[in-house]
């Protein structure tokens, strides 16, 4: 449990793109704004943000996870790095020029905006020239920042987390819960952050910096560290958690559209693009906490067998959307935006099914031409790392 590639988590990495575009769609209709349930529901598909971050902490921590708790060598780190950029950089980079070229051509004379957008610094940059979360057509790539601020910091925590568990000597079942103690007090912090960005005053923009979001990739870790629990004490304490996941994953599901059904409450204050104070922000993160973690277990923590779970998540058609998912996440706002202003459609101007239809099959496209021309090349060029 773990090595190897886990096809039911590229269905969720499929779900959670989706999802993530027709949120955008709903913004940019206007749909989320409508009185009823349905617009609510619609206001907080930015839940898929936390599930990208909550799936790089189970993925990516899982190798780490297994040496620390065996001892085995761990990663070797500049490879997982070149394996990380690789992976990331070149169809993001091909992005970024495209919508600058499109929508913000009076800048692509600036150096410090192409420095700053290249290297995935945009969520740090002091007075941009830009409004909103970057220049048009790249908005959603402040979680990107994030994710690679992720990237850099794992084998650091990594290193932590397993100077921690060697404290406790060569038991498995003593190492992982050090390792699962430390992993709380890393979640912690985004919980210290929010608070900070919230007291003496609010501060909007901190919410974009990586600290905000260490609770979710703690609960993929979190998961992580019990699938390398499982694997090396199978009658053990993580692995009759595993199986007992694995034997009920509807009831993990339904706790995670309760707390999705929450979280399109007041509860976690207004609906568009924000929060209203402190306790909406630290409401947020506990509920969004909730959905990740109980999306992803039954995903994570499936048996060797064939399960109902695997067939709906690990199908053909769903490992195939996972493949391209990433390209879904980079290309849809340019996509949207193109699509808006070649129908001469005006934002808040209604129409989210048929929007969301075009806009999702566009987007489709073009990310299965990006992973095919640009993404799977580039992962050959890391199989070549792994050797």
């Amino acid at each position: 449990m773990t090595g190897g590639h886990l096809d039911a988590l590229d269905g969720v990495r499929a779900v959670a793109s989706f999802l993530v575009l027709a949120f955008h769609v709903a913004a940019e209709s206007g749909a989320m704004l409508q009185e009823g349930f349905t617009g609510a529901l619609l206001s907080r598909g930015d839940v898929a943000v936390p599930i990208f971050f909550a799936l790089s902490g189970v993925l990516l921590y899982r190798p780490f996870a297994a040496s620390a708790l065996t001892g085995k060598p761990s990663p070797r780190v500049p490879a997982y790095l070149w394996r990380r950029a690789v992976r990331i950089l070149p169809s993001y980079w091909l992005v970024v020029v495209v919508a600058m070229l499109l929508w913000s051509w009076d800048h692509v004379s600036d150096g410090w905006t192409w420095l700053m957008l290249l290297l995935l610094g945009q969520n740090y940059a002091v007075d941009p020239w830009w409004t909103g979360l970057a220049p048009k057509g790249l908005a959603q790539m402040w979680s990107l920042s994030v994710e690679m601020a992720f990237y850099i910091l794992l084998p650091i925590f990594a290193a932590v987390l397993a100077a921690l568990a060697r404290r406790a000597g060569d038991d498995p079942d003593r190492r992982a819960v050090r390792l699962l103690a430390g992993l709380g007090a890393l979640a912690a912090v985004s919980y210290a952050w929010t608070l900070l960005s919230h007291y003496p005053q609010h501060r909007p923009g901190l919410s974009l910096w990586p600290p905000r979001a260490m609770c979710y990739f703690a609960a993929g870790m979190v998961l992580a560290v019990v699938m390398a629990w499982a694997a090396a004490r199978p009658d053990g304490p993580a692995g009759r958690f595993s199986r007992g996941v694995a034997s009920s994953p509807g009831s993990w599901w339904l706790v995670a559209v309760l707390a999705y059904a929450v979280a399109a409450s007041p509860v976690t204050g207004s609906r568009f693009l924000g929060v209203d104070d402190v306790w909406a922000d630290l409401s947020e993160l506990a509920l969004y906490t909730v959905v990740a973690f109980c999306l992803l277990a039954p995903a994570a923590l499936l048996p060797p067998e064939d399960s109902p779970v695997r067939r709906l998540l690990g199908n053909r058609v769903m490992r195939f959307l996972g493949r391209v998912s990433y390209g879904v996440f980079l290309w849809q706002f340019v996509v949207l935006y193109g699509w808006y202003e070649f129908t001469g459609q005006e934002p808040f101007s209604g129409g989210f099914p048929g929007n969301l239809a075009v806009v999702a099959l566009i987007t489709l496209c073009l990310a299965t031409l990006s992973y095919r021309l640009v993404e799977k090349p580039l992962q050959r060029l890391n199989s070549l790392v792994r050797r």
